[in-house]
């Protein structure tokens, strides 16, 4: 019995040492990007932050906007499912972790044997450890390593998902206020023009003006008619789209009225160079973790070419008859260590190994190209940043001139000193101005969003 367990205790030992690991030292990744960011992300804010340490909460200003997105990371069912994907991942995971320890069972088995004359019993009740794989080449090590990954690239993704759950919340919130303003604004021109139809006509009825003048002028009352319609059915698309991403209806006193001037409490610029950026997004760090667990599956692969030795034992009783199972002289043992040495099988072995190089060679390409994307993506949010910047501050300016111009054209049509011809030119070129102010205003907004979500901001909360 001393020897036994002796020989059990040794076997655990060298399981839980892993005397050696057969995993690639190193594995070099090249994505091939710039050292620095653009010239034109570095203007515009001398006090670098890093931007994953802002929570949502903290970066977007509206509370109505923060309310919405605090019940769509509670509703959605596409963060419920990457959620529950993390949940399975680790469930995996402790299962194959649970093969670097032994598992102890108790086993109670009856066995009848006989011949044509006599009959035998005999029953046995034993405590013992079946087929446990002493790890001295880091096969099973490896393969729990590779789980470990897996499960921290399925945290990842579950940290991707609501980054970008949070972002697509913030845009279909901006856009359903930028609609609502732009049917705000189309409305208010038609009840302009259908003022100015109706004096147009009673005009036309005395004399005082053309055909042609009132066709003009039903031109425009018949033009923001189609506006509001359009409007009318893309503000009621948008208000499904939100309550789709919010997983329920969203109170009404939530949703924006009107469109949102400054979405951001803060505009924050990255820190350091961008690999130090780009690698703290989630997406990036799943694909690192998905090479990491590729890496490992080599170490197994490559441990499969060598010895294996597993080992069976168990203590107890042995009798034949039920009642005297566990009475004195009854108690037995057995040690069974299996040595599996391959020699051949038919190609097999070089073949999990090849597979496995392939897969890491196939994440080592996937990680470089988030990075790549992660790059192209901020550099585009940044480049976008201060050319909307000018643009918004010009179509501001825009807006003012138009206005101006048809107050004056309208003025100078009264007096009699210009064309009707003209002043429905400025009627136009004021309502499409405003108009493009809203766009404008939309992508201004959204842009803040995209660089925020691009630089791996959005899926940290302090608290939560």
């Amino acid at each position: 019995m001393n020897k036994v367990s002796s020989l059990l205790a040794v076997a655990v030992a060298l399981a839980l040492s892993g005397c050696a690991t057969l995993v690639p030292a190193s594995t070099e990744v090249a994505p091939a990007i710039p050292a620095q960011w653009p010239a034109t992300a570095a203007t515009g804010n001398a006090a670098s932050v890093e931007v994953d340490a802002i929570g949502w909460r903290e970066f977007f200003a509206d509370p109505r906007l923060q309310a919405v997105i605090g019940q769509s990371l509670d509703n959605n069912r596409d963060l419920r499912v990457a959620v529950l994907n993390v949940e399975k991942a680790r469930a995996q995971y402790r299962i194959q972790r649970a093969d670097r320890v032994p598992a102890l069972g108790v086993q109670g088995q009856m066995t009848r044997s006989g011949g044509d004359v006599t009959v035998s019993e005999q029953f046995s009740a034993n405590l013992g450890v079946v087929e446990f794989e002493l790890d001295l080449f880091g096969r099973v090590r490896n393969l729990s390593q590779a789980a470990l990954q897996q499960y921290f690239a399925q945290a990842a993704n579950r940290r991707s998902a609501q980054l970008s759950l949070v972002a697509e919340v913030a845009n279909a919130w901006l856009t359903l206020g930028a609609d609502s303003e732009q049917l705000r604004i189309a409305q208010d021109t038609l009840a302009s023009y259908e003022d100015s139809f109706r004096l147009t006509e009673a005009r036309h009825q005395l004399g005082g003006a053309s055909s042609l003048e009132l066709s003009q002028t039903r031109t425009l009352v018949e033009t923001a008619r189609t506006d509001v319609a359009r409007f009318a059915g893309q503000v009621a698309q948008d208000r499904n789209a939100l309550v789709l991403l919010a997983g329920g209806p969203v109170d009404a006193a939530l949703l924006p009225q009107a469109e949102v001037t400054e979405v951001a409490a803060l505009r924050p610029l990255p820190a350091g160079v961008p690999g130090d950026v780009l690698l703290r997004r989630p997406d990036v760090m799943a694909a690192e973790h998905v090479l990491l667990s590729a890496n490992a599956n080599i170490g197994a692969a490559r441990a499969a070419f060598f010895p294996s030795i597993s080992l069976t034992g168990s203590i107890g009783s042995a009798s034949s008859e039920l009642s005297g199972l566990f009475d004195g002289g009854t108690r037995a043992w057995s040690f069974i260590p299996k040595l599996n040495l391959p020699i051949f099988q038919g190609g097999k072995l070089r073949a999990n190994l090849g597979v496995a190089t392939a897969d890491r060679d196939i994440a080592l390409a996937q990680y470089e190209r988030a990075i790549q994307s992660g790059f192209r993506e901020a550099a585009d949010a940044l480049a976008l940043n201060d050319s909307l910047d000018a643009q918004l501050s010009s179509q501001q300016a825009l807006v003012a001139a138009a206005e101006q111009a048809r107050q004056l054209s309208q003025a100078r049509y009264d007096a009699g000193l210009d064309s009707f011809l003209t002043l429905l030119d400025a009627r136009r070129t004021a309502y499409t101005a405003r108009k493009s102010l809203v766009s404008t205003q939309l992508a201004q907004q959204s842009n803040q969003v995209s660089l925020y979500k691009v630089l791996g901001g959005g899926w940290h909360e302090r608290g939560s």
